[in-house]
């Protein structure tokens, strides 16, 4: 495998990437766990989550947590480490994953991240500016202004303190709007000009980051089916207890896909089927908003399945081109 090319000079508040790990990724339903296990079987890896729902205990058959069973074939990291009621940041994850590298291979093992969350994957393979802690109390008075004004003005507020933000940020992205201001205020300073090194990313010969897909019909067909085998399992049982035992998720947790629509249908006394579908909707927004973040990142090899190919096939093309020199 070809030297990385030298990373830049590394800016106060920030954390280094993680480039020389193996990487597994993907949409949601694109059977990355079973490739997943069979590839750090032939690397002698240990697998750490890449998934920012698996952290939380408890969420099991929602995030499609891999089993007990799973577990045992191969050690797994980073999963089962909150309850639902906890906060977990970006940076968080980092400094976790970062912990979970040097335990790995302070036992000699390969290193192999498996899950489908973009945003870690892109602050392990690029880094991240860490920015200031989240300051709830301003967050709770955007939203309370949101009510009156709405998220265009938001959005028209950000393009006067951060045009460059603003540009790039979809002006519906409120999560994103509202962080780019709060970063603003609390350090004087534009987020796009503190986060600007971590925009570039490398070639994909130079990494080991691989995405498995199908084509999207195909796809939507795998959502639908877990979506409708996950309230087969028990999902609106696991939330109702979840809620019996912690009251609320928290902000980051409540976020799940899955358990908003599922926690909303309770409240709203829903219907169980308008439910599911709202689940399968959103499932497939979120493998959309996947898969636009796989492709913006220069790191990924797509690894597209049919549905006639052999899992040992894949996890063989994956071991011939992470290896190749």
């Amino acid at each position: 495998m070809p030297n990385p090319t030298p990373a830049a000079p590394t800016p106060p508040n920030s954390i280094v990437p993680a480039i020389d790990c193996w990487y597994l990724t993907g949409p949601t339903a694109s059977g990355k766990t079973e490739i997943g296990l069979e590839l750090a079987e032939r690397l002698g890896a240990e697998i750490v989550s890449l998934d920012s729902m698996t952290l939380y205990r408890e969420m099991d058959i929602g995030t499609a947590k891999p089993t007990i069973q799973q577990q045992h074939r191969v050690p797994h990291h980073l999963i089962d480490i909150l309850a639902p009621s906890e906060e977990f940041s970006l940076s968080n994850y980092v400094d976790s994953a970062k912990t979970a590298i040097a335990d790995i291979r302070g036992r000699g093992r390969e290193v192999l991240f498996v899950g489908g969350t973009p945003l870690y994957l892109k602050a392990l393979l690029r880094g991240i500016f860490q920015g200031p802690p989240a300051d709830w109390e301003f967050r709770q008075q955007i939203e309370e202004e949101l009510q009156s004004v709405g998220l265009q003005a938001l959005h028209q507020r950000l393009q006067q303190v951060d045009p460059l933000s603003a540009a790039k940020l979809h002006p519906h992205d409120k999560r994103r709007i509202i962080r780019a201001l709060e970063v603003y205020r609390l350090t004087g300073r534009p987020i796009s000009h503190l986060q600007t090194q971590f925009d570039e990313g490398r070639p994909a010969e130079q990494c080991r980051v691989f995405v498995v897909g199908w084509p999207r019909d195909v796809l939507h067909e795998r959502i639908h089916r877990r979506v409708e085998a996950m309230f087969a399992a028990g999902l609106v049982d696991e939330v109702r207890g979840i809620l019996a035992r912690h009251h609320s998720l928290s902000r980051t947790a409540r976020q799940a896909v899955g358990y908003r629509e599922v926690i909303h249908g309770l409240e709203q006394s829903s219907p169980l089927a308008e439910t599911v579908e709202a689940v399968k909707t959103r499932t497939r927004r979120f493998a959309r908003h996947q898969e636009t973040w796989f492709r913006s990142l220069s790191e990924c090899r797509f690894v597209i399945r049919t549905g006639d190919d052999d899992q040992s096939e894949i996890v063989a093309r994956i071991l011939r081109e992470g290896s190749r020199e």
